[in-house]
């Protein structure tokens, strides 16, 4: 016995031939029973309750009563703080499911403070022709030799390099890279996001950092970045690059994650190598031209400098930290130039191998030493007139210790010119100590 059995019709009064059709088929009419009769009721039901097929709703919809309905969901009452803060609660689930909406905005709110810099140069132009080397001998007729002379003809005007830039005043300061703006012969020229071209000034030259600050030669007033802290990044944020990549193509974006903090790297190019510490790794994309650039947060915040990137790596990119731009930013507000505090000393941080190497009884601290022929402590210095020596090591600078994680470039670029400070080295066998007053080095 089957589990369904259509009932028995009559056909004693058809042809023999539908007869047999309805035999034969009795299954599916059985189907085609089932869909009307279940169509049916489905009509009927949502016709007393109301309710029929929807689209889904908006997530902002549906969020909105989440915390209410989770509520429910395990039988408890909800709180007035709960219906307080539901808002709240929207607005951040809604901005965790919303991340393409934020890089969005994000770039939308800064493409206007974001500029490309142009950089020009009168550069000579090179005319090559052939001479004969032995007219003089064959007469005017010359000989069948000629050979390739160069000659300048002249000089023009030509686009020898760029980089970019972010504007963090409205009377038109721009931070980028030391390295875009090197050439202190050449012209620089600012293109802002909407087109408008500008002439600017390099007003200072980080002498440690890859950072320099020009002026825009305009009178106008412009859209500004919003600089955040870098001290609050971690490895895994998701973080926004932006710039003029390949001098081509303006206000690029590129988008990855912080890959790692506190990176150490030696960067070179065009004649220019420079030593960075305490750098922000990226995977987002950097590419030439992007130098100078801001690194954001979701936010929108400028946390960082776009400055390097590993040639024939896949997205490893460095930023400078902004917190590091912004004593520069105060400092050429203040007086139109960039100073650091200057101990006036040449060292090698001491690792287990300078230990042995030198023969050296720690293996934290610097080791002052000379370097192909430069001298251990500079002429005039900080170092000199507190009277540190060549071979001295010092351990600690006011009272912190100097180690591979505590560099003394890390610690000394807290301090000012002018400050007061206590060193306690190691000369020789003897722990001394001794008080230095920080000079100052500029561009």
């Amino acid at each position: 016995m089957g589990f369904y059995e259509l009932p028995k019709f009559n056909f004693s009064k058809m042809p023999s031939f539908i007869k047999r059709f309805f035999k034969k088929t009795q299954g599916l009419w059985f189907v085609l029973l089932i869909v009307v009769v279940s169509s049916a009721f489905g009509f009927l039901a949502g016709s007393f309750s109301g309710i029929y097929f929807h689209p889904a709703p908006h997530p902002e919809t549906f969020l909105s009563g989440l915390p209410l309905r989770i509520a429910e969901i395990i039988g408890e009452e909800p709180e007035e703080e709960l219906e307080e803060d539901r808002e709240a609660v929207q607005k951040s689930l809604i901005r965790a499911l919303s991340q393409e909406r934020a890089i969005v905005e994000a770039v939308r709110e800064i493409s206007p403070a974001v500029v490309s810099i142009i950089v020009s140069k009168d550069v000579p132009i090179i005319e090559e022709r052939f001479v004969d080397p032995f007219e003089e001998f064959f007469g005017p007729e010359g000989s069948p030799f000629k050979v390739p002379q160069r000659r300048q003809k002249g000089t023009e005007r030509r686009e020898i390099g760029g980089g970019t830039g972010f504007i963090v005043s409205q009377d038109g300061l721009v931070v980028t890279n030391k390295h875009v703006v090197l050439d202190k012969e050449a012209d620089y020229t600012v293109f802002t996001n909407d087109g408008s071209k500008f002439a600017a000034t390099v007003l200072a030259r980080d002498p440690f950092q890859d950072l320099a600050i020009l002026k825009i030669d305009s009178a106008e007033t412009f859209q500004t970045v919003q600089l955040g802290d870098s001290d609050d990044l971690e490895i895994g944020q998701t973080v926004i690059a932006i710039g003029n990549a390949l001098g081509e193509f303006r206000n690029t974006v590129s988008v990855g994650v912080i890959s790692g903090l506190g990176r150490t790297i030696t960067a070179s190019g065009g004649g220019f190598i420079e030593t960075l510490e305490d750098v922000i790794q990226t995977d987002a994309a950097i590419n030439k031209g992007n130098s100078g650039g801001p690194l954001l947060n979701l936010k929108g915040e400028v946390i960082g400098i776009n400055t390097a990137t590993v040639i024939g790596a896949q997205n490893i990119g460095f930023a400078i930290p902004i917190n590091k731009a912004k004593q520069d930013i105060t400092q050429v507000r203040r007086s139109g130039n960039i100073v650091y505090p200057f101990l006036g000393v040449r060292y090698v941080a001491i690792t287990e191998t300078i230990q042995e190497k030198n023969n050296l009884p720690v293996d934290y601290g610097v080791f002052i030493i000379g370097d192909q022929g430069e001298p251990a402590i500079t002429p005039g210095s900080a170092a000199q007139e507190a009277g540190l020596q060549e071979r001295d090591i010092i351990l600690e600078f006011n009272n912190e210790r100097i180690d591979a994680e505590n560099t003394l470039a890390k610690i000394i670029i807290r301090y000012n010119p002018g400050d007061r400070v206590v060193l306690r080295i190691l000369r020789g066998d003897s722990e001394q100590i001794i008080t230095a007053i920080l000079g100052e080095r500029s561009e």
